[in-house]
């Protein structure tokens, strides 16, 4: 690690903490909160005069907060009293949305599978389930086969959607989840950090049609509300969206695709333009913003938290820790030195500000963190600051797409 970076990781840890702000958009609407100077000195405790930031959810009628609490950690890194003490304290803070899904918690695997949803569930029962927006994710094509019953692979056809959501509401104690997510597709495309499509690894698909009527089924069933994707293409977005206009099948509401400081320009170009409100009006819940926990700056010290997830999980997110990316991070953390916020409220409030973002997907393992991560919310970054982050972004392009 060179010098600079030391300096920076040092600084960083001792925790410039700033003032709060919050920001207009159409359609959006503000949940009381009150404005101060971005200069101004504040305590731990920032996360206190959070107000969620409401808006509707694509084409659907689930109004959501800028902040969705992501759960993948629980049942691996967290313990169930853990998740439930985050679940309770984001809905004390006006957080009424969670993600799951049925392969959590991640890294996956066979013995830890649906630790999540068992962990949501019991928090579940003793909580008026309608004023809990709860979303989940069917897995996409891969061989994770112990997610199905005598099957060798999971694909998302018919039979596919509904052993998934059966098994999802078993394992959750719900009668229905408000909006379900194709984790990744079903056809080959570029995933996790792939920077290009490689045409040779094409493979033989289930069909959108076919897709979407199975999702059509279990909507027309009440065991789902609405739809959306995860991992998706503008060429994936496009196709379901033309399809269910073409048949009168569901439309998807969301996308839920990676989306931070190092991974932008996939979806600021075409995706962008294609989810809208003025073309298809599919909602980005962006998961990631933090980068893994990258941009936080913690893994620019020389001795970084051992009980990381990058540390814990040797080779997981690795892309995050890779020297062109531990550079860039370096120049963000600069960046948030000299306009007086924290990496994580940079990095977080950045995210938040995008047009195109409903909601951001913010995970943590500690409750100093996932309050740290709720105070970034009440940020606004001023034009200057924005121009500088501009300045890094030209020098540094998507990053975490290298390797």
């Amino acid at each position: 690690m060179s010098t600079s970076a030391s300096r920076i990781a040092t600084t960083m840890m001792q925790g410039a903490r700033v003032g709060v702000g919050r920001r207009g958009a159409g359609g959006a609407v503000v949940v009381g909160g009150r404005s101060r100077s971005i200069a101004a000195r504040a305590t731990n405790t920032k996360w206190m005069d959070y107000k969620p930031f409401m808006r509707k959810l694509g084409d659907s009628e689930l109004l959501v907060p800028d902040i969705c609490l992501g759960t993948m950690t629980w049942g691996v890194q967290n313990t169930e009293e853990e998740a439930h003490e985050q679940l309770s304290f984001a809905l004390d803070c006006g957080i009424n949305f969670l993600d799951t899904a049925e392969m959590y918690p991640v890294p996956p695997t066979e013995d830890t599978q649906g630790r999540t949803d068992r962990y949501i569930a019991t928090w579940l029962k003793d909580q008026a389930r309608d004023k809990i927006t709860l979303a989940t994710k069917v897995s996409g094509y891969s061989d994770k086969a112990y997610l199905r019953d005598g099957a060798d692979k999971t694909r998302v056809d018919r039979a596919n959607i509904l052993e998934s959501v059966d098994k999802s509401l078993a394992r959750l104690g719900t009668d229905y989840v408000d909006l379900l997510q194709i984790h990744w597709p079903d056809r080959y495309v570029p995933l996790f950090g792939q920077a290009g499509y490689d045409p040779s690894q094409e493979r033989e698909a289930v069909p959108f049609e076919e897709q979407l009527r199975a999702l059509e089924e279990v909507v027309r069933a009440g065991k789902v509300r609405y739809i959306g994707v995860s991992n998706e293409t503008t060429f994936g977005v496009c196709k379901f969206a033309e399809l269910a206009a073409a048949h009168s099948l569901p439309k998807i509401v969301s996308i839920q695709n990676v989306y931070h400081l190092m991974a932008r320009g996939a979806f600021e170009t075409d995706l962008a333009e294609a989810c809208a409100p003025s073309n298809y009006n599919v909602g980005l819940l962006a998961y990631s913003p933090l980068a893994g926990g990258a941009l936080s700056g913690k893994y620019l010290a020389a001795d970084p938290p051992k009980d990381s997830r990058l540390n814990l999980f040797p080779g997981f997110m690795e892309r995050y820790k890779a020297s062109h990316a531990a550079r860039a991070t370096a120049k963000y953390v600069e960046v948030a030195q000299k306009h007086g916020v924290t990496p994580t409220e940079l990095a977080l409030a950045y995210v938040k500000s995008r047009w195109f973002v409903a909601s951001s997907i913010i995970g943590a393992t500690k409750m100093d963190q996932l309050k740290e991560d709720i105070g970034a919310f009440t940020v606004e970054l001023p034009d200057e600051c924005l121009a500088d982050v501009e300045a890094v972004h030209l020098d540094f392009t998507d990053p975490s797409m290298r390797a």
